[in-house]
């Protein structure tokens, strides 16, 4: 599949505001729709996936720039960059995937969920012209679809209608959908 008829939807929210479980929850309901997908998730922050004194880490240390390790089950490669990678950089190392979700990304250009805690958050971080969804602890009527926090189902069903009209619009040559 090519990337650009690949969507991709954006899950966005101040740190605490539930991003990661709620991810986890609609990823098991794709699942089971037999959606298969990639997730990116963007940290502000340097991480390290590599285990000090573990094979991979060793090369990486000895001056590797890209260190990979592959097995029947999985493949993961770790690269150093001078900068970070724009997102759709990200999405153009990934195949053979139906969607990619992100968690983060509030900046970039992709339709997005805002997950918004009252406890968390005072306002929304987008724009309404952003969003595809809110997924809130409070309703909001801004003209998006607004779904409780814990309505998987529908915030589920949002991506899946998401998908068909992004397909549709891919198969009659439509690259910039709206969101």
């Amino acid at each position: 599949m090519n990337n650009q008829d690949t969507p991709v939807i954006s899950f966005v929210a101040k740190s605490g505001s539930g991003k990661t479980t709620l991810l986890e929850k609609v990823i098991k309901r794709l699942k089971e729709h037999g959606i298969r997908l990639a997730v990116i998730k963007h940290d502000a922050h340097q991480f390290d996936m590599d285990k000090p004194g573990k094979d991979t880490w060793r090369l990486t240390q000895a001056g590797a720039d890209i260190t990979a390790i592959s097995s029947p089950a999985k493949v993961a490669v770790i690269e150093k960059v001078g900068e970070e990678k724009q997102l759709d950089e990200i999405i153009g190392m990934i195949s053979t995937v139906d969607l990619v979700l992100t968690e983060g990304f509030k900046q970039g250009n992709k339709p997005k969920i805002e997950v918004f805690r009252s406890a968390a958050h005072k306002n929304l971080l987008c724009n309404a012209s952003e969003l595809l969804a809110i997924a809130s602890d409070v309703e909001w009527n801004i003209g998006v679809p607004c779904y409780d926090i814990n309505d998987i189902e529908g915030i589920t069903g949002a991506v899946l209608r998401y998908m068909q009209s992004f397909s549709t619009a891919a198969a009659a040559g439509n690259r910039s959908l709206p969101v």
